[in-house]
């Protein structure tokens, strides 16, 4: 995992500020009728930290019918909100 994200920050040329359009489109991707495309932007979103996913993870999580899904977005949901709250006691 660590390193998708060192290369997803070398990609990008990554600074840590993701702009809110890569963000809204991940999100919006995650209403895919592909599970596919719907597990690329479950990964994309874990590896930008977006704790704007948080809440529509949360609904994956929940409703999704496949089961891979919904585990990588419980997985996901956890790993941005446990930055998250890392990064507020740094």
């Amino acid at each position: 995992m660590r390193l998708e994200i060192e290369r997803a920050r070398g990609l990008w040329g990554w600074s840590g500020v993701v702009p809110k359009k890569v963000i809204e489109y991940h999100i919006s991707r995650l209403q895919d009728k592909n599970p596919g495309v719907r597990l690329k932007a479950i990964k994309e979103l874990e590896i930008i930290g977006a704790q704007e996913a948080l809440e529509p993870l949360k609904s994956l999580f929940q409703s999704d019918p496949d089961n891979e899904v919904r585990k990588a977005a419980q997985a996901a949901g956890r790993a941005i909100f446990l930055k998250n709250q890392q990064s507020k006691s740094e």
